[in-house]
């Protein structure tokens, strides 16, 4: 899972454009959807799991679990293909997670998932397309 896709929207604008209002203000405003809403939540089809924004290849299915925290949870991740940053809003300090092609917000990683990994990437549904295998 290494496929980036070339034709990443460069401005603002372009960004209005592609993306639903709600894509946009969780992938570009690093915005957070409702938990237990999300289309990818309760999904179970093998597949990939891909960018919103760019296309870019993001999750397999097979690291996918049910973590009961109200969003899609994998305990996995190509790190070629996102990025964590430290995110402070919110009075929190936590560990965002980013599309390292787009540098959209995908969600967060936390420390509380379950092996081999322990890592649970805590993901907004709207920042995800899936494609079939």
């Amino acid at each position: 899972m290494s496929e980036q896709p070339s034709d990443t929207p460069e401005s603002d604008e372009e960004w209005r454009e592609r993306l639903t209002d709600e894509e946009y203000r969780v992938l570009r405003e690093q915005g957070t959807e409702r938990p237990h809403t999300g289309e990818h939540l309760d999904r179970t089809d093998d597949g990939t799991y891909v960018c919103a924004g760019c296309g870019a290849e993001l999750f397999d299915s097979d690291t996918k679990y049910d973590s009961h925290c109200g969003w899609p949870s994998f305990y996995d991740v190509p790190t070629e293909n996102v990025e964590t940053r430290q995110d402070t809003s919110h009075g929190m300090v936590r560990t965002e997670v980013v599309c390292a092609n787009c540098g959209g917000h995908l969600g967060h990683v936390f420390d509380d998932g379950p092996e081999p990994t322990g890592k649970r990437y805590c993901i907004n549904s709207v920042s995800l397309d899936f494609e079939d295998e």
